[in-house]
C-alpha cells in the first residue's frame, strides 16, 4: 500500500493588536496502512508587509507558509523521506534485542 502523508497544524501564535502569526507549531504523518509514523515541529515567520486578517487564515495557508519557512520542497522531501524510512524500519526492523535461549 502507497504511504499516505498528511501535514497539519496543532497551534498557531500571534499577536493579539493586529492578528500577525509568528509561530506555528505542526505534525506531519505518515501511514502504509500497517504502520504510522511522525514528526513535530515549530516554525517562525516574519512579519509581512500586508497581514491576512487572522480569521481569513485557512489551514493549507499556513502548511504552505511551514513548508517555505523549514526550507522549501527539498526540506518538506527529507522530512516525508525520514517518515518513510521509519516506516520501512518498522516492516523490516534492523535491530531487536531479547536473547536466544528461555
Amino acid at each position: 500500500m502507497a504511504t499516505t502523508t498528511v501535514w497539519s497544524i496543532n497551534t498557531l501564535e500571534r499577536e493579539t493588536s493586529d492578528g500577525f502569526v509568528y509561530t506555528a507549531h505542526y505534525n506531519v504523518s505518515a501511514n502504509d496502512g500497517t504502520y504510522s509514523a511522525g514528526a513535530y515541529g515549530s516554525a517562525g515567520f516574519e512579519r509581512p508587509e500586508t497581514l491576512i486578517a487572522y480569521d481569513d487564515l485557512t489551514e493549507e495557508m499556513v502548511i504552505g507558509w511551514v513548508k517555505e519557512s523549514i526550507g522549501g520542497d527539498e526540506k518538506v522531501a527529507e522530512v516525508e523521506a525520514a517518515l518513510q524510512k521509519q516506516l520501512d524500519e518498522k516492516h523490516a526492523p534492523s535491530k531487536a534485542s531479547g536473547k536466544p535461549w528461555s
